[in-house]
């Protein structure tokens, strides 16, 4: 769905007057605005932006019927879980929510299953999603089971003060053993379903990554995101000139078959939104990544 609308009033938030004048909720249009599908005159813009009476405001989004999210006893691997927060070890393949055509099997139907309780914040389709992570990625999700813990862990993602770390096996090898990506990533003109590295309508995206593991022909890689842009890791290694193995959207044509990236959310430290401690929660990698690096490992034993 698209349209435009000129901005009538001034000195009003643009996501207070969006709520005002469409029927998208508040939460959505700052979701919206933070994914860049909302832009004024032409750019990006904030939450925060106070108009001033003579912008064009432009939104474009997947229009997502409201439909009866069925829950569904499917598994989940649950590393963390108190009254407030559940942090689930995601599978590779599973979708996160429910959209258009795929509104079973997703981890939002098994949570529906598993929880009493879930936030509102994002609605039917979304409910206690904090953050996501691609289908194919696999690793840690954190979810909210109330509006306070949604409201309190939101706030650390955008004050940067949640950490999320991924291992990721890459292409290529590297001279040095640490590095920041800054680069900042916004829609690909020319494929729509891409992100890219671009100056144009883009926000700006940092990975810090370090060397773990050295192979012939792969690198085995941390990476620490400072911010949340979509597929930012994917997106910037393939900037520069190392994609993620097993990548078909950004990798190169020639690389391993494995159902998906190797990619994994290994880590997630977060402050508890009640009690205010510190907490961390660990992953280990899926069986299937595990058996890539010992094969890895092995052959570059033999050539020693």
């Amino acid at each position: 769905m698209k349209w435009t609308l000129q901005a009538e009033e001034k000195g009003v938030r643009i996501d207070k007057y969006l709520s005002e004048h469409t029927e998208l909720t508040r939460s959505r249009i700052q979701q919206l605005i933070e994914q860049g599908q909302i832009l004024l005159d032409g750019k990006n813009t904030k939450s925060n932006y106070k108009l001033t009476g003579s912008e064009t405001i432009t939104i474009e989004y997947e229009e997502l019927s409201e439909l009866d999210v069925e829950a569904q006893d499917i598994p989940l691997d649950i590393r963390y879980e108190d009254a407030d927060v559940i942090v689930i070890n995601k599978p590779r393949g599973m979708v996160v929510h429910p959209a258009n055509g795929n509104q079973r099997d997703t981890l939002v139907n098994a949570l529906l299953y598993h929880c009493k309780d879930l936030s509102g914040i994002n609605g039917v389709l979304r409910p206690g999603i904090v953050h996501r992570i691609d289908k194919d990625t696999t690793g840690l999700l954190i979810v909210a089971k109330n509006d306070l813990a949604h409201i309190e862990l939101s706030k650390q993602l955008q004050d940067k003060t949640m950490h999320r770390l991924y291992y990721a096996l890459v292409h290529g090898t590297f001279s040095h053993d640490h590095g920041v990506i800054d680069a900042p990533i916004g829609r690909d003109e020319k494929d729509r379903q891409k992100m890219a590295v671009t100056e144009k309508n883009s926000k700006e995206a940092r990975t810090h990554f370090r060397v773990i593991e050295r192979f012939a022909q792969y690198t085995l890689v941390e990476c620490r995101l400072e911010t949340g842009r979509t597929h930012q890791i994917r997106v910037h290694m393939r900037y520069i000139e190392h994609p993620v193995a097993g990548d078909e959207k950004y990798g190169y044509r020639r690389t391993m078959k494995v159902g998906g990236q190797l990619l994994h959310a290994h880590q997630l430290e977060f402050v508890h939104p009640r009690t205010k401690e510190k907490v961390i929660v660990e992953a280990p990698l899926p069986s299937d990544f595990e058996a890539i690096l010992k094969q890895l490992r092995e052959e570059r034993d033999a050539s020693q």
